[in-house]
């Protein structure tokens, strides 16, 4: 009887680790190579981004489709945090002309796409009057 059960405990280790050998490698190369182009759907509800996190590696261009599923206009400005400062202190009434910056009015979709030169974070957010200071922000983290 203890055999049994003590076989059964190296049975289940020995698929526990098979399926790491197995999986860990696909998750490594998950994220794709520098100098690929990726696509991120976020919808905005209620004031945020969802979803709000995101990781690539530098090198990478991502078109980034986003949904405003609010009754009010947002928008999406990607940056560090001298861009994020001057776009809440700033007067621009529309965006779109900048990679990584975007107006998103009521019941609409918008895209931009940005290319991410270096490694770090960049900040997401949403400048409309009292938008940032609500939490309507995100970020995206550039891995080697």
């Amino acid at each position: 009887m203890m055999a049994a059960a003590w076989l059964q405990g190296v049975a289940r280790r020995v698929a526990i680790v098979a399926a790491a050998v197995i999986l860990v490698p696909i998750l490594l190369y998950a994220t794709p190579s520098a100098g690929s182009t990726q696509t991120f759907a976020i919808t905005v509800r209620y004031s945020r981004f969802m979803p709000a996190q995101f990781t690539v590696r530098r090198g990478t261009t991502v078109r980034f489709i986003i949904t405003n599923t609010d009754p009010i206009d947002h928008e999406f400005i990607l940056g560090d945090e001298a861009v994020q400062g001057h776009h809440e202190n700033g007067t621009e009434p529309t965006h779109g002309q900048v990679p990584g910056e975007v107006s998103v009015p009521p019941g609409t979709v918008a895209e931009t796409t940005y290319t991410f030169l270096r490694p770090g974070l960049l900040l997401i957010g949403c400048h409309a009057p009292g938008h940032y200071a609500y939490g309507m922000r995100g970020w995206v983290r550039v891995i080697d």
